[in-house]
């Protein structure tokens, strides 16, 4: 319901309520796993119908949402060439062709869940990108671009986010993560102590830091972190093993 209602915001122009249905959607993804551990319910068609869903609200609303983001960018760069400037997101109602480059995400969104869902190697831990941690990110930037930064800061954030190159770039690395085979752990608690869960609790730590002092800029930053601290768990396990 999350995901229909932001594309519905999408193309509203409302791309900042969209973000805020993908970050409760999100929150619901995290706890669903909790709510049916809880009720002790379990079934393959439940299985289908998370994947379904993420494919929804973590691979078509952050499509959408990259569509919208690249046309705008386009359409903000031809205005600022002939003088003219604005910085409405709902003003945008025609689509060029260079804005369904963003449609590789959905695409390779439904490659990863497809992945997850025939990987056992994914039982644990993740293989790429989640979908959820993609969605995240790029429906962090409309926030980004409307929060209420001093112009100084926020005309220079205007200026390296709002580029339609920096933006399809940015649609075929995540794509790219999305299948890549790296192991990413999984903020999965199978219990709450520290021993067991280091790289996690060390790594939500760090994520509230990041966002007490940065706010919304800490989000993609968050993401970027999540990929780090999972190399460098991957290479302390690799010499674990080969320690022993």
């Amino acid at each position: 319901m999350c995901g229909c209602l932001a594309i519905i915001k999408i193309f509203e122009g409302d791309l900042v309520w969209a973000a805020y249905l993908v970050g409760i959607a999100a929150v619901l993804d995290f706890f669903d796993g909790f709510a049916a551990r809880l009720l002790k319910v379990s079934s393959p068609i439940g299985k289908d119908l998370d994947s379904l869903a993420d494919l929804v609200t973590f691979g078509v609303v952050p499509g959408m949402m990259m569509l919208h983001l690249i046309n705008f960018s386009y359409i903000l760069n031809l205005a600022k060439l002939s003088g003219a400037d604005t910085y409405s997101f709902g003003s945008v109602t025609t689509f060029s062709l260079i804005s369904y480059f963003a449609l590789v995400i959905p695409i390779f969104s439904a490659i990863r869940l497809a992945k997850f869902n025939n990987d056992t190697r994914q039982s644990e831990s993740f293989i790429g990108l989640p979908t959820p941690a993609n969605a995240i990110l790029i429906c962090s930037i409309p926030l980004i671009l409307n929060w209420p930064f001093d112009l100084y800061t926020k005309g220079n954030l205007t200026q390296f986010i709002a580029n339609p190159n920096f933006l399809i770039g940015l649609c075929f690395f995540q794509s790219f993560l999305l299948v890549a085979e790296l192991p990413l752990f999984a903020l999965k608690f199978k219990h709450f102590k520290f021993k067991g869960n280091e790289v996690r609790f060390i790594f939500l730590g760090f994520s509230l830091l990041l966002i007490i002092l940065l706010k919304l800029l800490a989000i993609p930053l968050i993401i970027i972190s999540y990929v780090l601290f999972s190399l460098v768990n991957n290479l302390l396990l690799k010499q674990k093993v080969e320690s022993n």
